[in-house]
């Protein structure tokens, strides 16, 4: 019998085609039966001529179509061989044949993956470099349950769509090990639907790296080869208690913290020199970066995620962002990472309609798209969708050492009817407006996050949803800390207020506190409150040039003493009046002015105190570590408060004045009949103050007030914050 005269026509067409949906069954080492022995069977489009080399000898490989099917006859038992083929050129060029690997996932992972508990999908899907049978190469995984073929196409195969239709596994899932591919190899999936017709090139949900917008291919990455420097730090990370732990956050956009000659962007590696020193020199604790997965648009700040498991390649390589985090943990500083599994854009190389179906949103638009974004919702009832979600969350944290992940727009997570009108939603099974699924979701995803030693995850969850920051044994989602949304609303409203008028306020600068135990809370003054025409944080401020300056000291100084760990967009350490631009850098050479370069001074000065005083930090989520001194006197809009550490003993006094009048002879109750050092004044000509004071001690007498036995009397400074602690 002729060599492939068992394959019927219809199935070379069909591969040479590119529609064959079981290439494996065709293509490679296939035993024959009559003459005993086998046939290598190949689809070579580029080819001329081709051969097969077996222990150094070569068999010349019949033509079945002139376009480029291949097939040679073998006696015996079936070898180890290669490819040799004369391109259209004259050349000749020796390869091995893809089709010769056997399986590459697990039986057990493709049944973790479809059971939704594949929380290492990193591992299996996406591209990897490996060495298979001795041969080096890289191996791919795609998971489309509703494609009829899927294809591999590259710069190592000229684009040709045809080529390398990859292996179907149980539970949909394509793979294929493609010998000679290596680091920085460009790639997509070519998908071809079941259903309608569907055709489409799609980037690779869990590849690591990607080409930079706007481009959109996938990048082979090679993820093992950086050396990491930070183990001091990811064991103390492990040991210790994040709640009762000073955190002082600056939250970065890296496209536009510094910018270079040109308005150029910063490299990772440009940023590693540059943002510890800062931090450093700033006191912060820890730095939030908003989102550095892929994304196709700069305008969306990175909210918008085509690649869940590549850092941007705007500003470098995955190593490179590698080293960033490395050299922020070198130097004491965490890092915190903006997650987006909330939703994901339309774009037609991303997730949306992956395979001719809703694969990773809901089919529902009811339930699937948020029209204000113009986004598509995962959805969390699907096991598969659950488990790359989650795998995603632990890649960051286990691969690249993050050390928490802080979650977007939990709120339009949590409610079927975010965000939309009445016929615009669908109930969950008990008629309620609760994503039932959703919610089990972030449960899940916060009881796996946790068990990464020492990593935290942050919830910016703008409703009255309880049990945010609760264990999920008690029923709550589970997340370490929860964003303060209503603080922030409520210091806003208040500090916009002309001084004169901020006693009918007074309410506003207080209520915080009736509520400011029933969650882990983090006070953020964040990127969204200073752009779309809100205003910089400075820009909000009422009064003259001075007050500008004075009311953001005292905004500052109050929220350093309120309960909760703390968070600052960049920009506003510095007095920027302009709005946050994603498209220039920080307006640092307003540093030139003494305002602004006093004002970045105060912050830090408030950085090192936090960091110093137990008392600001110890019992950040218990009415232990606070007491109202008074909250009454809003003639003077004027609030006086306690902060304690665990040893009750060790506490501040905190004075704030809101109006630009100085209070003399104002007496407050204190805990002790001692000497009090004024350990920090907001009005200190050190940040640009007028220097009204107390020279630096107070001394209170047994005579007591406000509910305290002894009491100080002392001159606040007008629009500023005073810090008294005993010394002993």
């Amino acid at each position: 019998m002729a060599a492939g005269a068992n394959i019927a026509r219809e199935q070379i067409e069909a591969i040479m085609g590119g529609y064959h949906g079981d290439p494996f069954a065709i293509l490679g080492p296939h035993k024959v039966e009559n003459p005993p022995g086998w046939e290598v069977r190949a689809f070579l489009p580029q080819a001329l001529m081709a051969r097969v080399v077996v222990g150094g000898n070569a068999h010349a490989m019949s033509s079945l179509n002139p376009n480029g099917f291949f097939v040679a006859e073998m006696l015996g038992p079936m070898l180890p061989y290669v490819l040799e083929i004369k391109l259209w050129s004259g050349e000749w060029l020796q390869l091995e044949d893809p089709y010769r690997f056997s399986e590459l996932s697990t039986n057990f992972d493709l049944h973790l993956h479809g059971e939704g508990t594949l929380y290492h999908g990193y591992d299996s899907f996406g591209a990897h470099l490996s060495e298979v049978n001795g041969c080096k190469g890289t191996r791919f995984s795609v998971w489309a349950p509703n494609a009829h073929t899927v294809t591999v196409t590259g710069d190592f195969n000229d684009w040709d769509t045809r080529r390398h239709p990859m292996r179907l596994r149980e539970g949909g899932v394509w793979e294929m090990f493609l010998p000679g591919v290596g680091k920085g190899a460009c790639y997509k999936y070519l998908i071809k639907s079941k259903l309608k017709g569907y055709s489409q090139l799609k980037a690779d949900p869990f590849a690591f790296s990607c080409e930079t917008a706007p481009r959109t291919g996938s990048v082979v990455a090679d993820l093992d080869s950086y050396f990491w420097n930070d183990e001091a730090w990811m064991a103390h990370r492990a040991k210790t208690d994040a709640l009762s732990k000073p955190m002082s956050i600056y939250e970065v956009h890296i496209e536009s913290w510094l910018r270079g000659a040109g308005n150029t962007w910063t490299s990772y590696r440009e940023l590693a020199e540059a943002l510890p020193v800062y931090l450093k020199k700033m006191g912060f604790t820890h730095v939030e970066f908003l989102p550095v997965a892929e994304h196709p648009f700069s305008g969306s700040w990175g909210y918008q995620v085509t690649g869940f498991f590549a850092p941007t390649s705007r500003f470098g390589s995955p190593t490179d962002f590698m080293y960033l985090v490395d050299r922020l943990h070198q130097e004491g500083i965490g890092v915190i990472l903006d997650w987006v599994p909330g939703h994901f854009p339309k774009d037609a190389h991303g997730l949306a309609f992956f395979d001719g179906t809703n694969l990773y949103e809901h089919e529902d638009y009811r339930k699937g798209e948020h029209k204000d974004w113009g986004t598509l919702i995962f959805n969390y009832g699907r096991n598969e969708v659950r488990s790359f979600l989650i795998s995603n969350a632990l890649f960051w944290l286990k691969r690249y050492h993050i050390d928490g992940l802080r979650v977007d727009a939990v709120a339009s997570m949590l409610y079927l009817d975010y965000s939309r009108e009445e016929g615009q939603w669908l109930a969950n099974e008990y008629g309620g407006r609760e994503n039932l699924e959703a919610i089990g979701f972030l449960q899940r995803f916060n009881e796996l996050a946790h068990t990464v030693p020492g990593a935290i995850t942050i919830a910016e969850e703008s409703t009255s949803y309880p049990g945010v920051s609760r264990p999920v044994y008690c029923g709550g989602l589970g997340f370490t800390m929860k964003w303060n949304m209503g603080w922030m609303h409520d210091m806003f409203k208040y500090f916009k207020e002309d001084p004169v008028y901020r006693k009918y306020q007074q309410q506003n600068i207080t209520f915080s506190l009736l509520y400011a135990f029933s969650e882990n809370f983090l006070l953020p003054i964040s990127h969204d409150e200073v752009v779309h025409g809100k205003g910089s944080l400075i820009g909000k401020m009422p009064g003259d040039i001075w007050q500008k300056f004075a009311n953001v000291r005292a905004f500052l100084g109050f929220m350093w003493g309120h309960p909760g760990k703390k968070l600052l967009f960049m920009g506003s350490e510095i007095g920027q009046f302009d709005e946050w631009n994603h498209d220039a850098g920080v307006q640092w050479d307003l540093l030139d002015f003494e305002n602004h370069r006093k004002l970045q001074e105060c912050v830090a000065a408030l950085n090192k105190l936090y960091r110093e005083e137990p008392a600001l930090y110890e019992v950040d989520f218990s009415y232990e570590g606070f007491d109202w001194l008074d909250f009454r006197d809003t003639n003077a809009s004027m609030i006086s408060f306690l902060r304690k550490a665990k040893d009750p003993r060790d506490h501040l006094v905190f004075i704030c004045n809101f109006t630009p009048v100085v209070r003399y002879g104002y007496r407050i109750g204190v805990p002790e009949a001692v000497l009090y050092r004024e350990v920090l004044n907001t009005d200190s000509h050190l940040f640009g103050g007028s220097n009204v004071g107390n020279g630096g001690y107070a001394n209170a007498f047994a005579e007591g007030s406000h509910g305290q036995p002894a009491s100080v009397t002392v001159t606040v400074p007008p629009l500023g914050v005073i810090v008294l602690k005993p010394s002993r």
